[in-house]
């Protein structure tokens, strides 16, 4: 039982009553102050703002309005958390309250009696309350929590974690501010992860480990379990242990495999770690990351009877089969990883935390992680001055197929290698941060997308924590490369106790001291991970970029859209950077809010040349987001096609610092902290492709990525070049190719460049085709300058207007909309012979077309009986701009898909294209449109050649009563919307 809800909040020193009154006789309510409603899970921070008591720290410059714990003390956020709860249990049950997380120390109180929490934010504590529970009536749980030991200050220069004191104890770090992150104020004091109160029979189990192993090339699979069954009694208890494996069908069906039950008998109170016979498995469904397969997840319950008693506890975890290998690769010095015997090209991102504040909870996690699969990443590295991770985080990247590399909690910058140096020899307490470590272990090592333990960022752990855990987490041999004895199993020697690998604390992962050693970086601990700003989209691709073969950390711009900037601070702030000229380059100076959210500029004076002044001067915030956008698609596409361009040549991986904030940061990002995807999201989307084609851009070659283990055979590249006003003067379809596995293959070179009339800008189309079908296995869109050039002309391109058709299918199953569009460029189609359109298909409607709006100007679309649909003026003063409007957009029904039409003056290239939702009807304090988040598009920043139909899947919630609609916006096109009401299915 949850006990999440109900929480009451109280600052220690306004509370008069001790512990013991508190939960007696002196029950607190929400109605009596100090009392307010508290966050649990959550922090102190998170429950004043949640009371209005400070203003929001993530919105402009209020963060410097609440007063720092180096400041007030840390009596300030010491906290009283207060529930109340009933259970109803038989009589004879043992109850446990459990706490996942608290930081940084508590003392607890439940109907009177004391138990003191030790330190550590990262372990777990379990207190037997089953003499002090009351069955018959109200429970009362009061928790005093203390901040860290050591929460330091905030130097004014600021800096990469304060002043450092953190690191003297087991915490997060980043709460001290980072170069990316203003300091939080309470430095995450509170009772932050999951409270529950469960109940058991006499005896309880605890901690199971769950361990596959693999022979005969995958074909015999073994499942090893071992689990802690403690006899809380002090009688003897025969028990009836069993483990149950099954899986889910793809048609609900539950298919059970496996069914193993063992009878032992276990004294009174004590324990007892016992490990079952390996279960045989047969060629399982195996868990594969994601782009290389299906994510198969077995069910495995395990329980134990009491004899006299009956189920007496229970267990389950969804498990994955799969076999994770790493090794140094002697062709790049990367570290290289396989998972069930496949190279794997590591493309991914650095991972913080979802909330600076700690407001985590399933539905944002599953959020956060779905977004890292569909950039069609395969593994994320939570950097060690933020979270262990937890539990639900591991479940959804379980689900999605993204690897982890987990770091424990030490960073260069805190641990010995910062400016200044300081706590050279990492935390005070060393044996807590290993009862911390060893708790985070058992928590997370049955997740099949737990793929490394590494043991600090840019640092080592001190020798001695270093050395202990590279004993804790020592291979079994099984998993030691380059192979096992499979002797070993045939005679079934694992069955001693010392070797099956279920009863190591982990035994099958790698352990990595630190995030620039063995593989990574230089791989000898030098500071060779970086850059992290603008660059030259070319210079990716280049041989002097990187010389290494993991780079763990290379990161760039990501400022979001301009909707998330005005939600993010006031309008006094909405005004975009300075550009100063000195010495050729321009130089940008931020405003002082944009500069305390972390913005990067997109220039670097002497290296690199403003990237959005490339496409013109942004004249407002909007212009300059938009041009933003534009150069955070190319910087992050080049770089990830950069890497994949010398996949096993150069590189054997890269992880992008960072996917995301979680504050509203103006730098390295995919998507905002309100979920909204930049474009660089796209870029990303379109570079990871498991099969990919793509233009280097050092060398102008066109390239085809297989990153699968299939070959690919009997496909074709269509290149063609388009210019502004739509023609076609560049065409080239390669020949039949074949592409082996694990390979990027150049074809040939895209000579447009050179040609004699070549167009300052131009768009490149490229089209990886399966010639026996036709079908596009990848598409990528380019817009291009000639060299020494930029983007200017673009600028006028955007008074031009392309028309544009969009339909659209929506059906609401269960909360959710899933909105099918195709949108169809109807420019006249050049004679660009040979080349070949997506064809559009057509489908029912489940959709009817409310509203749409051109230039900020709403039309009333009124269905009429006979299911046609004609234009009406919302209001009087509209009658006069009703012709003007309706020969730009009008919508009608064809073919039962309900078709809106945007018409233009212009044949050509719609260019940058993209879709958004909103709720129908604007807010009606601020008269803005709302925006509605997350939303899950199959692609987005899209343009389309004449004639061209591309169709793209949204899918989103809305909040009860809330009327959506979906915008389509462009660079040289009208924008216009769709409110939608959907059929439930």
């Amino acid at each position: 039982m949850k006990l999440d809800s109900g929480w009451i909040a109280a600052r220690w020193k306004e509370v008069s009553n001790s512990g013991e009154e508190l939960t007696t006789t002196h029950s607190p309510s929400q109605s009596t102050k100090p009392w307010i409603e508290a966050l649990v899970p959550g922090t102190v921070l998170g429950t004043l703002l949640k009371n209005k008591l400070i203003p929001d720290p993530f919105y402009g410059l209020e963060n410097e309005a609440i007063l720092d714990i180096a400041d007030s003390g840390r009596e300030y956020y010491t906290f009283w958390f207060f529930t109340r709860f009933q259970t109803n249990v038989s009589a004879n049950a043992h109850a446990w309250l459990k706490f996942r997380g608290i930081n940084y120390s508590a003392e607890v109180y439940l109907n009177g009696h004391k138990n003191v929490l030790p330190k550590g934010m990262f372990r777990r504590h379990t207190l037997d309350v089953t003499d002090i529970l009351h069955n018959d009536g109200d429970n009362f749980l009061a928790v005093l929590v203390y901040p860290p030991d050591h929460p330091g200050r905030i130097p004014i220069e600021g800096g990469q974690g304060g002043d450092h004191d953190i690191g003297k104890d087991v915490a997060t770090q980043y709460v001290q501010g980072w170069d990316w992150m203003a300091p939080v104020r309470d430095r995450n004091t509170g009772i932050w992860d999951e409270v529950s109160i469960s109940f058991t029979g006499p005896v309880k189990i605890s901690d199971p480990h769950l361990v596959s192993s693999f022979f005969d090339d995958l074909k015999r699979v073994y499942l090893h379990t071992t689990a802690e069954y403690t006899n809380v009694s002090s009688l003897a208890a025969d028990c009836t242990l069993k483990v149950q494996v099954s899986i889910e069908l793809e048609d609900g069906m539950c298919l059970i495999e496996h069914v193993e039950t063992q009878e032992l008998a276990i004294p009174g109170g004590t324990s007892v770690l016992y490990t079952f016979q390996p279960l045989f498995f047969y060629r399982p469904n195996l868990w594969w990351p994601n782009g290389m397969g299906k994510q198969a997840l077995y069910k495995v319950d395990i329980s134990v009877d009491v004899k006299g008693y009956g189920e007496s506890d229970s267990w389950s975890q969804l498990f994955g089969f799969r076999k994770i290998d790493s090794h140094i690769d002697p062709a790049t010095g990367g570290r290289l990883f396989k998972v069930n015997g496949e190279p794997i090209f590591i493309r991914g991102g650095n991972w913080i935390l979802s909330d600076g504040l700690l407001r985590l909870s399933e539905k944002r996690y599953e959020t956060d992680i779905k977004f890292h699969a569909e950039m069609n990443f395969n593994m994320i590295r939570c950097w060690g001055g933020g979270l262990a991770e937890r539990p639900e985080f591991y479940h959804y990247c379980d689900l999605y197929g993204l690897l982890v590399w987990q770091e424990f909690w030490i960073t260069g910058d805190v641990d010995g290698r910062g400016v200044p140096v300081s706590n050279p020899n990492g935390p005070l307490d060393h044996n807590l941060f290993l009862e911390c470590a060893r708790d985070t272990i058992k928590l997370l090592r049955n997740h099949a997308s737990l793929a490394l333990w590494v043991g600090g960022n840019e640092q080592h752990p001190p020798e001695d924590i270093n050395t202990a855990l590279k004993t804790d987490l020592k291979l079994h041999p099984f998993f030691k490369l380059p192979g096992v004895d499979t002797n070993l199993m045939e005679t079934h020697s694992w069955t001693k106790s010392q070797e099956d690998p279920s009863r190591y604390l982990d035994g099958t992962r790698l352990y990595i001291q630190g995030s620039l050693w063995d593989g990574f970086a230089n791989g000898e601990g030098d500071f060779t991970d970086g850059p992290y700003e603008i660059q030259y989209p070319e210079d990716f691709f280049k041989d002097n970029f990187y010389k290494y073969g993991f780079n763990p950390e290379v990161g760039s711009v990501g400022i979001p859209v301009a909707a998330t900037i005005r939600r993010s601070m006031p309008q006094e702030s909405w005004q975009i950077p300075l550009f100063q000229l000195s010495d050729g380059y321009i130089s940008e100076v931020p405003n002082p809010v944009w500069d305390y959210h972390k913005y990067i500029p997109y220039s670097k004076p002497g290296k690199v040349h403003n990237q959005i002044e490339m496409y013109g001067e942004p004249k407002n915030l909007d212009d300059f987001c938009e041009k933003a956008q534009l150069v955070n698609y190319i910087q992050y596409r080049a770089l990830l096609e950069g890497w994949t361009s010398r996949m096993w040549t150069k590189y054997t991986g890269v992880l992008i610092w960072k996917t995301q904030n979680p504050w509203t940061g103006l730098r390295g990002q995919f998507y905002d902290h309100f979920h909204d995807q930049t474009a660089g999201f796209y870029g990303a989307r379109s570079a990871a492709e498991p099969i990919h084609v793509q233009l280097n851009l050092a060398t102008y070659f066109v390239e085809i990525v297989n990153t699968t283990s299939s070959p690919l055979s009997g496909v074709i590249v269509d290149t063609s070049v388009w210019e502004l006003e739509g023609s076609c003067p560049y065409h080239k379809l390669s020949k039949s190719l074949s592409v082996p596995p694990k390979k990027t293959l150049p074809i040939f070179e895209m000579e447009y460049p050179k040609t004699k009339n070549a167009k300052p800008v131009y768009f490149l189309l490229l089209k990886l085709l399966d010639k026996s079908n036709s079908n596009i296995l990848s598409r990528n869109f380019y817009w291009l300058h000639l060299t020494g050039g930029d983007y200017k002309p673009l600028e006028a391109y955007r008074s031009k207007r392309v028309p544009i058709r969009t339909s659209a299918k929506v059906t609401l199953v269960g909360q959710t909309y899933k909105a099918e569009m195709k949108v169809h460029n109807l420019s006249k189609e050049s004679l660009c012979e040979g080349h070949s359109f997506l064809n559009i298909e057509h489908h029912h409607s489940h959709q009817e077309l409310i509203t749409t709006e051109n230039n900020n100007t709403k039309v009333e679309l009124i269905k009429t009986e006979n299911n046609n649909t004609k234009v009406e003026p919302a209001n009087e003063k509209m009658e006069g701009l009703l012709s003007r409007i309706s020969s730009c957009v009008y919508a009608r029904k064809e073919k039962q898909m309900q078709v809106a039409e945007v018409k233009g003056d212009h044949s050509g290239v719609a260019f940058f294209l993209h879709f958004a939702v909103h709720a129908a009807t604007k807010n009606p304090k601020t008269g803005e449109d709302e925006r509605i988040l997350p939303v899950h598009y199959s692609d987005n920043y899209f343009s389309l050649v004449p004639g061209e139909v591309l169709p793209i899947d949204i899918s989103f919630k809305v909040p009860t009563g809330t009327v959506p609609k979906i915008v389509l916006q462009g660079w040289n096109t009208n924008g216009h919307s769709l409110a939608v009401q959907a059929t439930r299915h």
